[in-house]
């Protein structure tokens, strides 16, 4: 029985035993779990925190940007409303409370130095009356030094950063009234220079790097706007100037064109009057020649007789001056009546060719001419054109040695005919050619000395041409022969 009993009680204990190291080893596993748990919860933690500080530094950078975003816009907005203006006043006029408060600010101040005055003087004021901003003006222009220097190094200053050797922070909190600010220079090309100052009262607020970049943009922008205005202004002063200039100028060209039409009306009348004078004396004196040379007077002897013949021949040549100068006047008084017609080219220079057919055998020289099919018609008075043929072929016969060449060209475009007389006579120079056109110019030369002319027939075809409103011109050079080219319209 005793062993029964004490069989029963090991079994009880081992069974207890077993019992119990079954539970410490359960409680140990649940040790090790809850240290794992520990763990992953510790590391759950950090992730946390890690999270919450990423998401407060998102919020901060979106903020931020949002502030950017929105700094650039009213800085947009600012810069076109600067832009609409080119008074120097005016520029700090439009900028006002509202794109201020945008940018974050309540009060701000512009000042430009006055080289002259040698002072500051205010430009723009906003947040601050009269009282504060005579007391700001006053300790500004008592610290002047310290600013100019600021400006000529283009330096920017604010409560989050001040250059070495500027004032102190606090001393520009007083001075300005405020807690927080920036001051950025204002540097024109050339004139005056100053800065912008803006600040806030609110001690919460904090200045940021982005701030000052707005600052200084818009710094830039006044500065760039300030040269415009003065530049505009140089303009306008000059253009006021030249206009004045232009008009005095103007005036006096004005009356002297008046004095030279007055002048050349009484030339042309003098000359008008003259020439119809001279042709009675003169018509007189070719009479009375003619009359002796035909001996109905008597018998003269040769002698007489060559002197008589001088006489008439010395008279044609001066009733041939006196009628072109007639033609000269009359043409620039506009009382030559001209029947523009159509007319065929190539009949007008063959009538030429036959009236001078005899000079052109006697020195033995090669006509010809070359007109295009389409340039055959012209618009002009026949008598006048002939007459410049006439004369610009007369001309080149004189002028061209023994078996010489002439040739007459004509080619058009747009309803326009141009006409080249070309000679390869002995050429005219340089410096003659722009005054071949005037009244009894010649070319002083000995080839001219043996050619008898009275330097009116080329003044009298520039005449008829512009008379027939084209133009005349002449290119040549020396032993290589001209060309004198004009133009006339185009016939149907």
């Amino acid at each position: 029985m005793l062993s029964f009993i004490f069989i029963s009680i090991c079994l009880i204990v081992a069974s207890l035993g077993i019992s119990l190291l079954s539970k410490i080893q359960r409680l140990k596993e649940a040790g090790d779990k809850i240290k794992t748990l520990n763990l992953s919860l510790e590391e759950m933690d950090e992730q946390a925190k890690l999270i919450m500080r990423t998401d407060m530094e998102l919020n901060k950078a979106q903020e931020e940007l949002d502030k950017k975003i929105s700094g650039l816009d009213t800085l947009q907005k600012l810069s076109q409303e600067i832009n609409t203006t080119l008074e120097e006043k005016q520029i700090f006029k439009k900028i006002d409370n509202k794109y201020l408060e945008e940018l974050g600010f309540e009060r701000s101040l512009a000042f430009l130095w006055k080289s002259l005055e040698r002072e500051f003087r205010p430009y723009l004021r906003l947040g601050y009356n009269d009282e504060e901003a005579a007391k700001i003006e006053t300790a500004l222009n008592a610290n002047k030094d310290y600013f100019l220097d600021l400006i000529q190094n283009g330096i920017s200053a604010s409560s989050e950063f001040m250059p070495e050797g500027f004032l102190a922070k606090d001393k520009i909190r007083r001075m300005f009234l405020v807690h927080s600010f920036i001051i950025c220079p204002v540097l024109t090309q050339e004139g005056d220079r100053g800065f912008i100052f803006v600040g806030t009262q609110n001690t919460e607020a904090s200045i940021t790097k982005g701030d000052q970049e707005f600052i200084s943009i818009l710094a830039n922008q006044i500065s760039q706007t300030l040269d415009n205005a003065r530049l505009f202004e140089k303009i306008w002063k000059s253009q006021q100037e030249l206009e004045i200039k232009v008009e005095e100028r103007t005036r006096q060209l004005t009356q002297a064109l008046e004095e030279v039409k007055t002048i050349s009306k009484r030339k042309s009348d003098f000359i008008s009057s003259v020439s119809h004078e001279l042709r009675t004396p003169l018509t007189s004196i070719k009479g009375y020649a003619a009359i002796l040379l035909t001996g109905k007077l008597g018998t003269m002897p040769d002698e007489i007789k060559n002197r008589l013949e001088k006489i008439n021949r010395h008279s044609d040549e001066l009733v041939h001056m006196v009628n072109d100068l007639l033609d000269i006047s009359r043409i620039e008084s506009g009382k030559v009546d001209m029947k523009i017609e159509s007319l065929d080219l190539k009949t007008v220079i063959e009538k030429v060719a036959d009236l001078l057919s005899e000079q052109l055998k006697t020195k033995n020289i090669s006509f010809g001419s070359n007109i295009v099919d389409s340039c055959q018609k012209i618009m002009a008075d026949r008598g006048q054109i002939e007459r410049v043929f006439i004369n610009l072929v007369g001309n080149a016969l004189k002028f061209t040695p023994q078996n010489g060449k002439i040739n007459i060209n004509a080619n058009c475009a747009n309803k326009i005919i141009q006409i080249d007389v070309v000679d390869s006579g002995f050429g005219i120079p340089q410096e003659a050619q722009e005054h071949i056109f005037e009244e009894f110019y010649r070319v002083d030369n000995t080839i001219n000395q043996q050619v008898k002319g009275t330097g009116l027939g080329l003044t009298l075809v520039k005449h008829i041409v512009e008379a027939h409103q084209g133009k005349i011109w002449v290119k040549s050079k020396l032993g290589e022969g001209s060309t004198f080219s004009f133009t006339l319209k185009a016939g149907e």
